[in-house]
């Protein structure tokens, strides 16, 4: 067992992923509901083996935390303006060209309570061609896992609504933070 995933036994979590994780495809992470996600999922899909980079917000990437979550593959997103490229066609354009790129996003945006989760990871996907693996963080039972693979169909309201129903058994850090409605 990796340092990692003996970290996270010391918890109490348990690690399971039951499907194959490719070299290229975006890992929705969910429930959002507090910076202990980031931690465990790090430390989760790292226990396995796969080295993921994440999207965070903008103002986290700060002198001396920006040169560490750049150093672990984080991207910043930018807030509140426009930049000169959408960030979904950045993305899209990086996994073009690269053999490996797994990014993990949580559609949530904010772990703050929200039902209304950002599309941007399916077009990412399905303009990239790359499939979705479906992360839960439970709470609950102090279980990350990966189960399920996801392919969008171009049809974002059913694809959200699927995606959306299959995390709504799941626990949060704060419960009353979690929207999959």
């Amino acid at each position: 067992m990796s340092f990692c995933g003996k970290l996270l036994k010391l918890f109490g979590w348990t690690v399971a992923v039951t499907v194959p994780v490719p070299p290229k495809c975006i890992i929705c992470v969910a429930p959002h509901t507090s910076n202990w996600d980031f931690i465990v999922g790090k430390l989760a899909v790292a226990s396995v083996g796969v080295k993921a980079g994440f999207l965070m917000k903008e103002s986290w990437f700060f002198w001396p935390l920006g040169c560490f979550f750049r150093a672990i593959e984080g991207v910043p997103v930018p807030r509140g303006r426009k930049s000169v490229r959408p960030l979904t066609d950045v993305i899209v354009e990086r996994f073009e060209n690269t053999d490996n790129l797994v990014l993990a996003i949580t559609p949530e945006g904010t772990r703050s309570r929200t039902c209304e989760w950002h599309t941007g990871f399916l077009r990412i996907a399905l303009q990239a061609k790359v499939p979705v693996m479906l992360a839960v963080l439970d709470f609950e039972h102090k279980k990350a896992m990966i189960e399920r693979t996801f392919e969008p169909s171009g049809d974002l309201d059913a694809d959200m609504a699927a995606i959306k129903a299959y995390y709504r058994p799941f626990k949060g850090k704060y419960p009353e933070k979690f929207c999959a409605e």
